[in-house]
């Protein structure tokens, strides 16, 4: 998706926890591992998103994890106000030189391990389901290490 803004964007990353491994995908531009994830639509939320891109990118059914839930469920006693999913971690990175993305990241389980090719043909890179062993071996970037060992050590099966 293009940037809707010149300055700033929101985006979405999502660490993807099946059994005892999570998820990588190796990133079509920057050749570099990193979640599922992309930009925050106008017209969603970043659930909506994280959901959206999962199932865009590698075809797969998750559950975000995250906080209780609240009493806003878009009812007009509550003045139309819905609860989010907060993220697990909230970060900032810059896309370029002039451009920014404010990031959501969330933690989610898979129903299986079963992945399809995006359905976007940029997308379409190699993908990895790692356990902590094998994601302590590849070379990553700290906040993916990070993440992605906090997400196994959360929803991993114990």
């Amino acid at each position: 998706m293009p940037h809707i803004h010149e300055k700033v964007d929101f985006t979405v990353e999502v660490f993807i926890v099946y059994k005892n491994k999570v998820l990588l995908r190796m990133h079509d531009k920057h050749k570099v591992w990193l979640s599922v994830g992309g930009h925050i639509e106008l017209d969603e939320d970043p659930i909506e998103a994280a959901m959206r891109e999962v199932k865009e990118e590698v075809g797969l059914d998750v559950e975000i994890i995250g906080g209780e839930k609240g009493i806003g469920n878009g009812d007009e006693e509550n003045c139309g106000y819905i609860d989010l999913i907060p993220p697990k971690y909230l970060g900032m990175h810059p896309a370029t030189s002039s451009h920014k993305h404010i990031v959501f990241v969330y933690f989610a389980k898979a129903k299986n391990d079963i992945l399809l090719n995006s359905v976007m043909e940029h997308e379409r890179s190699e993908t990895k389901w790692l356990d902590l062993l094998e994601l302590r071996k590849i070379n990553l970037p700290r906040n993916v290490r990070f993440y992605a060992e906090e997400a196994l050590k959360e929803l991993g099966e114990k």
